[in-house]
């Protein structure tokens, strides 16, 4: 791709990305731009590790870009928007993967008739298997997507869907990696109560999580059907899933994901 790609933000997930589209050599290394809000330390080990051009001039950095992938913080997001705004036109891209915040609401900040991408990765996007979601602003063209999705297939999947489904994708893929990694926070701890080592309980959840995982990807089952497959009738699968049932797991789970969708819409509306 024969592209200039400016990132605005410097943290784990641009970090992700970037490193995902240098191995994938989708784009050179002297075309890609890198700037934050105040984190010099930061530019300069991103600079030194990857190799790429890191600045604090942002009239540098996004003057001439062709791709602009937003990377900031939702909290930081209208203040991130605005000081880029001078440097920007409508030939450019803009790339968000700023959680809550539509692509109507960047149009409206941005006050000018640019292509707006909005994304949702995740964290995973760092070894390369991210669930990255896609919706298209109102000037989003399809090259525009195609050229987003070049960029994010990089560091995983894609997936393109209506906007209106974001706020629930933040929650599921968005925020679901951390829901995992506290399910298995407490497999460990129940393990080591039970006298596994640390060690020997980490390997073996691990393990098991990517076999579960890789059997939803590659059996063609339903959840349901793979659980009941491995639920002998007085079983011991059947025992820890009766438990599950008798704390209202199924409804635990089903408010935590109502609670991070509901606070990724709070944060579209600041």
């Amino acid at each position: 791709m024969d592209k200039r790609i400016a990132f605005l933000g410097a943290g784990s997930l641009a970090e992700a990305i970037l490193s995902g589209i240098i191995k994938s050599e989708v784009v050179a290394k002297e075309n890609i731009y890198v700037t934050n809000k105040s984190n010099r330390e930061r530019l300069i080990y991103i600079e030194n590790h990857y190799h790429v051009q890191c600045s604090t001039d942002k009239e540098t950095v996004f003057r001439n870009a062709d791709i602009i992938i937003l990377a900031s913080k939702p909290k930081d997001a209208v203040e991130s928007i605005t000081s880029i705004k001078p440097y920007l036109n409508e030939k450019q891209l803009i790339i968000s993967t700023i959680a809550g915040l539509s692509t109507e609401k960047m149009e409206q900040l941005l006050d000018i008739q640019i292509p707006v991408v909005r994304t949702m990765p995740n964290t995973s996007a760092l070894i390369g298997h991210s669930a990255t979601a896609l919706s298209a602003g109102k000037y989003v063209e399809a090259e525009h997507l195609l050229q987003t999705d070049q960029l994010f297939q990089t560091v995983g999947m894609t997936k393109l869907v209506v906007e209106k489904d974001m706020h629930a994708i933040t929650a599921v893929s968005g925020s679901g990696p951390a829901f995992i990694y506290y399910f298995v926070e407490a497999m460990e701890k129940a393990a080591m109560e039970f006298g596994l080592d640390r060690q020997t309980a980490k390997d073996l959840i691990t393990q098991t999580v990517i076999g579960a995982g890789n059997m939803l990807k590659q059996s063609g089952e339903t959840p349901a059907v793979l659980r009941k497959n491995i639920t002998s009738p007085g079983g011991t699968t059947e025992a820890g899933i009766a438990d599950l049932d008798r704390h209202n797991f199924e409804e635990m789970i089903f408010s935590c994901i109502r609670q991070a969708r509901d606070r990724s819409i709070q944060l579209g509306e600041k």
